[in-house]
């Protein structure tokens, strides 16, 4: 079964250069190894010193890089799905919705269905990914999720419904209920985003890696970051702290910026002591060419374990207890003045800040009511109760 690595960070701390040094070491492990990038502000082909095409290119035996081209990919891989969201939209006099591309996260849907088609086909041992900054880099993730759950509210009628419906529908509502036909390619689509979930959340398959500095304003955005992964119950399973300063530099202009790192790096480790942490040097030149990159394999991937399976936090779990039912949410590093937490319907909503996740409550729960919510050492206890009341 190929495993998938997801690389992300804050921009600049040097991520693509971290993806592709574990890429170059996979392959020289024997392990066939694809190197993908889903930033459209693709940089492979310039670490690479060569120019990448919209297919896979090889770079030396076992090592294939590809730079994701989402529009490319749409036309010529996923032409079907394409017609399928466009049959969804209507059309108005001013706009044509036939390119699913002007849809709001399509870019990011079809960079994951082509990931999930490279892991499906078998051909590669691993698949590294090198994903766009923090923010974006959720967006993809967590956007099948997001998109399940509309088409579960927008499209809950069976096919009998959509019958009698359909005549009235358009004079009464002005909207045109999708046909038989129309419903059968929402269900597929449906499925197809149900399997994207289940792939890259499947702690057998993907892990995510986050790359961090030792720098005030990238330690915070790395604990948020990591926060929201957890959020959406993404595995990270490995932190890697980049361009630390070599100790020994006999240098006063950087005996502040020692400092500063040391203290960065004592903060990064009693927050994330649970994670497996690497550090790697800052290198006097510009991580360009291949030779160049594999000084990172050298210095800080010797690791013979840093492609092994970890699972770090399990699953969101509903738990049977003597007062009704317990959800625990793993939320390390949140704060409980930030958070905001209420029931919706079938949904539990988890607020973080600017972002929010909605769980859907298994059936046997959804007759019982949240009566109490306390986070304790980095995980959130929700309680449910018959008959209970939605106040915290």
């Amino acid at each position: 079964m190929s495993r998938i690595y997801i690389f992300t960070g804050k921009g600049g701390v040097g991520k693509s250069s971290v993806a592709t040094a574990h890429a170059i070491k996979s392959a020289k492990e024997g392990k066939k190894t694809i190197l993908v990038s889903t930033d459209m502000a693709h940089n492979l082909g310039d670490i690479f010193e060569r120019s990448l095409g919209k297919e896979p290119v090889e770079i030396f035996d076992n090592l294939d890089a590809y730079e994701i081209d989402p529009e490319y990919v749409m036309e010529h891989d996923f032409k079907s799905i394409t017609d399928c969201v466009a049959n969804m939209l209507p059309e108005t006099d001013n706009q044509d919705f036939s390119n699913a591309g002007m849809v709001p996260g399509m870019e990011e849907l079809f960079s994951l269905l082509k990931i999930s088609e490279i892991q499906k086909n078998g051909v590669y041992d691993r698949i590294i990914v090198d994903c766009a900054p923090t923010g974006e880099t959720l967006s993809l993730l967590k956007f099948p999720e997001l998109l399940s759950w509309y088409m579960e509210k927008l499209f809950p009628i069976g096919k009998v419904a959509v019958r009698l419906l359909s005549p009235v529908s358009k004079a009464a509502f002005k909207v045109e209920l999708p046909n038989k036909k129309a419903m059968n390619d929402i269900e597929k689509l449906y499925l197809k985003l149900q399997e994207l979930q289940e792939l890259f959340k499947n702690r057998e398959v993907t892990s995510v890696r986050i790359v961090t500095t030792p720098e005030k304003m990238v330690v915070e955005e790395t604990k948020r970051n990591y926060m929201y992964m957890n959020l959406y119950d993404f595995n990270v399973d490995g932190l890697y702290i980049n361009r630390i300063l070599p100790k020994d530099m006999n240098n006063p202009f950087f005996e502040q910026w020692l400092e500063i790192q040391k203290k960065y790096i004592k903060e990064i480790k009693e927050s994330f002591g649970i994670l497996p942490i690497y550090e790697i040097p800052w290198y006097e030149e510009e991580l360009k060419g291949q030779k160049a990159v594999e000084r990172i394999t050298i210095d800080a991937l010797t690791d013979k374990d840093v492609f092994c399976i970890k699972t770090i936090h399990g699953r969101e779990v509903f738990q049977k207890n003597d007062k009704g039912y317990l959800l625990d949410v793993a939320l390390p590093g949140a704060d409980k003045r930030e958070m905001d937490l209420f029931q919706s319907g079938t949904d539990v909503v988890i607020k973080l800040k600017n972002f929010k996740r909605n769980i859907p409550l298994p059936n046997v729960i959804r007759s019982y009511m949240i009566t109490s919510a306390k986070l304790e050492d980095g995980v959130l206890h929700i309680q449910f109760e018959k008959g209970g009341s939605d106040d915290e």
